[in-house]
């Protein structure tokens, strides 16, 4: 087998992986996509071939589900892939057919102090930072859905096939874009470095372009737009985060997830605001250290450190 051969096999056993809802590999995956530029471009070849091979299918198919449908690859594919290969991607394909019609959710969740990163693609990589919950879909690796927490999109833009995150209510959709959403109960935010994100095309409409911020504070808040430094949108994947006059109640869920510490906010303290850059390994190590940096008060409670006024 020659080495393009070894690696379109390798392709397509990561394209059969990562369509298993049950797949946690991403580690692997991600390793795989870097340790060659050939990896990624087979990659991307063989996801598409998946794709089309899908479109080909629901053209094809008779409108009796109970009657298996007629598969054809095109010789275009078989001629560059070999007949089995082409069999294997048919047959993936035939199951997303199968299958459509609704969302093949998978979720994936990270634990406070935790930080994972997932691969949809050979150019798309979503950073999950701790206590977050996402679900994908693994039938449309250009979908995603923050219930809670935080998260880092690296989105390879496709204007044919826009990458769209659900928070809530809201939708967001790339235009070639790096950016930050977050979601803490009611509170919600989206952060750009590059590129644009279209805020609810269908309602407000809104870009948000590099170095903006859209923040809303409670369900019932207004949204506003702010400025953000592009180098602190995703600042938590490198262990450091800001804090620009925010209120409390955010600064607690906000270190709270960076570092695994258990941090709350004193009764009456929530909507008050303080500002500052904070290394979080140190306060693994000494939660109370938090205090002198943001002129608050930490006390311990239990397991919990309750900042408050000073």
């Amino acid at each position: 087998m020659s080495d393009d051969d070894k690696i379109r096999a390798e392709a397509l056993d990561w394209t059969l992986r990562v369509g298993d809802p049950a797949f946690e590999d991403w580690e692997g995956f991600t390793h795989w996509l870097d340790a060659n530029p050939a990896h990624a471009r087979a990659y991307d070849t063989v996801a598409a071939a998946v794709a089309d091979g899908a479109e080909l299918i629901a053209a094809a198919a008779p409108a009796n589900d109970d009657v298996e449908p007629a598969v054809v690859a095109s010789p275009r594919r078989r001629a560059w892939l070999g007949g089995a290969v082409a069999a294997s991607l048919l047959l993936v394909g035939g199951l997303w057919v199968w299958q459509a019609g609704s969302r093949d959710l998978y979720r994936i969740e990270t634990a406070p102090g935790q930080v994972r990163s997932v691969a949809l693609d050979a150019q798309t990589r979503v950073d999950l930072a701790g206590g977050t919950a996402m679900e994908f879909d693994r039938k449309d690796p250009r979908f995603a859905r923050l219930e809670s927490g935080q998260a880092l999109f690296t989105v390879r833009h496709d204007e044919a096939r826009p990458f769209r995150v659900t928070v809530g209510e809201d939708t967001l959709v790339d235009v070639g874009t790096v950016f930050d959403v977050r979601h803490d109960g009611e509170d919600f935010s989206v952060a750009v470095s590059e590129g644009a994100v279209q805020f609810n095309p269908k309602a407000q409409d809104l870009r948000i372009a590099p170095g903006e911020v859209l923040r809303r504070h409670g369900k019932a808040g207004d949204y506003t737009l702010g400025k953000i430094a592009p180098a602190q949108v995703g600042e938590w994947r490198e262990g450091r985060v800001t804090f620009e006059d925010t209120a409390l109640d955010s600064v607690a869920a906000d270190l709270a997830r960076a570092t695994g510490v258990a941090y709350v906010v004193a009764p009456g303290s929530a909507e008050r605001k303080v500002s500052g850059s904070l290394l979080v390994a140190p306060l693994r190590d000494d939660p109370a250290a938090l205090g002198p940096l943001l002129g608050v008060r930490v006390r311990a409670d239990g397991k919990r450190w309750v900042i408050g006024k000073p």
